[in-house]
């Protein structure tokens, strides 16, 4: 029988760094300990509640000194919300850590010199930067300290909001987030109001039942404002009156839907999208093109930072005109039409039929006639008749998604050798094995990460390579 773990305390240790997911590092007797809670320059004592081979896990739970690097938090959800974890670091330590994970993964594991890494740039903005936000309904909040007192007693048991960490059926009742402009903090609290009122059922996970499944509030930088309420099944007289409240009080909204979700996941790319009222997208501006989003479509969340980041990898692709540019993983076609007018031809690829029929529409309603988008798996569309019909790439620009390229990419683009790669990424761990794997004919030869995501660990990064 194996033996059970008995969690423990390590009292007085300090915290030492930050590791690539953005947990903190010590170290106990040659072990390293992984600590949340806490940040370097911290004192602690730890409670370990997982030990392994090479290292142990464990929460802050008391502190003897606290880091010069501290700042107090903004969120009287912060420590309990998934979201905005570093909010207690000052945010020039946070781009000090996010451009270190950077260069440690890019050395670390792709054997990359990072001589070439330039300043992180920052956020323009550190609060309500960004344009989607997904809510989950749950009948199963999350009950603090407070409410476990008198768990007994309570009968408000409904919440909408974001899951708990490693809770995967408990959600916690969002009262103010910091996270998206205004008036999505008052959508949701109108939302959740009028649910209680009417009686409606919010989804029990665990069960799969219940009305009230997710709502999802998308917004541009030009006002643009977008609502969609997922169901888990239809009742056409609620689901109207609902819809009808929402509308009227909230007329500035210029998109809504709503989407009968009865799967046992949230996705909802394979799922009928409904319009209730408005258009069936909304409109986001950059340096005067106009790019429409619809419910399942891919756009970075912060639309300021994006702006940053594709000037980035525009200017990373060095285009004079006469260059066949491939933009993979195109999403929407932003990049692709981005860099449109310096290029002589842009291919798009991208999985989501959706959102490469935005990305014909955006060229289409932006006058770009020298771009084509095709969809399909990625490792299969990119093939050699492919290549015949489109013309060899001059200039290769990729932004896949966290688990990074496939390798049968990674091998075409090889037999392709474009004479520049921009890679665009959201996870250098992934980044760093792609390049390795190209290493015998590029070279990296600038480094720039992006934050676009403040108060988290996360950060996008754009890696020139020129061919050897």
């Amino acid at each position: 029988m194996k033996k059970r773990f008995t969690p423990f305390i390590i009292e007085k240790i300090e915290i030492l760094d930050i590791a690539s997911e953005g947990v903190s590092v010590a170290r106990h007797n040659e072990l390293v300990v992984f600590v949340t809670n806490a940040i370097p320059g911290d004192v602690v004592d730890v409670k370990i509640f997982e030990k392994k081979k090479n290292f142990l896990k464990g929460i802050a739970i008391s502190f003897h000194t606290y880091s010069d690097k501290r700042t107090e938090p903004f969120c009287e959800h912060f420590g309990t919300c998934g979201g905005c974890k570093w909010q207690h670091l000052d945010y020039n330590e946070q781009l000090f850590y996010k451009q270190k994970q950077v260069t440690d993964n890019l050395e670390r594991i792709g054997k990359i010199d990072v001589s070439g890494v330039m300043p992180i740039i920052p956020s323009q903005s550190t609060t309500y930067y960004r344009n989607k936000l997904e809510y989950t309904f749950s009948n199963k909040r999350w009950l603090d300290n407070s409410d476990m007192a008198i768990r007994n007693e309570l009968k408000e048991m409904n919440a909408l909001g974001f899951h708990i960490p490693r809770f995967f059926d408990k959600v916690l009742d969002i009262n103010n987030c910091y996270l998206q402009p205004s008036p999505s903090n008052k959508i949701r609290l109108a939302v959740k109001a009028y649910a209680e009122k009417e009686n409606l059922s919010f989804f029990d996970l665990r069960k799969q039942e219940g009305f009230l499944r997710n709502l999802i509030i998308r917004t541009t930088s030009k006002g643009g404002l977008m609502v969609i309420l997922v169901l888990f099944y239809e009742d056409k007289i609620c689901r109207e009156n609902f819809l009808d409240y929402i509308h009227q009080q909230f007329p500035q909204i210029c998109s809504l839907f709503f989407i009968i979700n009865s799967k046992k996941n949230d996705s909802i790319t394979d799922q009928e999208l409904c319009l209730y009222k408005g258009n069936p997208f909304i409109v986001e501006e950059m340096e005067g093109l106009k790019f429409k989003i619809s419910p399942v479509s891919f756009y970075q969340t912060n639309s300021e930072q994006a702006y940053e980041l594709y000037k980035v990898a525009r200017d990373f692709a060095q285009l004079s005109g006469e260059e066949i540019v491939y933009d993979l993983y195109t999403g929407t076609g932003t990049i692709a039409n981005f860099v449109a007018s310096k290029a002589k031809k842009v291919v798009g690829i991208e999985y989501i039929e959706t959102a490469v029929e935005d990305a014909k529409e955006n060229a289409i309603s932006n006058n770009i006639t020298n771009t084509s988008f095709f969809a399909g798996d990625m490792a299969k569309v990119l093939n050699n008749e492919f290549i015949e019909a489109n013309g060899k790439p001059d200039v290769i620009i990729t932004d896949p998604p966290r688990a990074g390229m496939h390798e049968k990419v990674i091998e075409q683009i090889i037999l392709m050798l474009p004479e520049r790669i921009v890679y665009v990424s959201c996870n250098p761990a992934t980044q760093a094995r792609d390049i390795n794997l190209l290493s015998e004919y590029y070279i990296v030869t600038i480094i720039q990460p992006v934050d676009m995501f403040p108060h988290t660990h996360h950060v996008e990064n754009v890696v020139l390579l020129e061919r050897i």
